[in-house]
């Protein structure tokens, strides 16, 4: 069951591993089969944050008691901390070129951005055209499973190094549920895959 399935980060909130809990979420000592990561880098961690994939699920935190395979056994407590906000504030550096298209009229066409990171709650971009805090616009999401075009709003901007370019910080309005889980686990699979590798023996 997707519910079942858990993002595993470590004691700063970093993603090292995805895995998913074997005979259930009742007790106090949970199973879990890892998915994504290696198991030799989690046990480098005592404690871990574990954050369902499911927006409905808690999070908890985990001790780590044995180990075996590509199964580790975790003592595990609830966090009084929201998970809503955690797996949305959860953010990746991501580089990708898209498009923004205007709500209004304050402009027409489309204009050409190349984004700097990605949350489950917004995005922050380059872009040379000028946009005001408060616009709304739409903007092309293409590293999700399927690419999206969702409704955001400039927060703040910060001028960058980049000649012309400006850095707009965008909260994403109005998702349903598919598209906050598409982006959730884009940003998931983002997180995992740009974690930098371990050094090698004599390195």
């Amino acid at each position: 069951m997707e519910q079942s399935l858990y993002l595993m980060l470590d004691s700063k909130g970093t993603p090292i591993a995805r895995g998913r809990v074997q005979g259930g979420t009742g007790g106090q000592y949970w199973q879990i089969q890892v998915e994504d990561g290696k198991i030799d880098e989690i046990l480098e961690h005592k404690k871990l944050k574990l954050l369902s994939v499911m927006d409905t699920g808690p999070s908890y935190e985990g001790v780590i008691v044995r180990s075996r395979n590509d199964m580790i056994q975790l003592e595990v407590t609830r966090i009084n901390a929201d998970a809503h906000d955690m797996r949305k504030n959860l953010r990746v550096v991501v580089h990708f070129n898209s498009f923004i298209y205007p709500l209004g009229a304050k402009w027409a066409g489309r204009r050409q951005v190349e984004s700097n990171d990605l949350s489950a709650g917004g995005i922050a971009f380059f872009t040379d055209h000028s946009l005001q805090v408060g616009e709304q616009v739409e903007v092309v999401i293409p590293v999700t499973a399927q690419p999206l075009v969702v409704r955001c709003q400039i927060l703040r901007m910060r001028p960058t190094e980049r000649a012309s370019y400006v850095l707009y910080a965008a909260k994403f309005l109005e998702l349903c549920n598919d598209e906050e889980t598409m982006l959730r686990e884009a940003v998931f699979n983002l997180q995992l895959r740009g974690r930098p590798k371990p050094a090698g023996p004599g390195a």
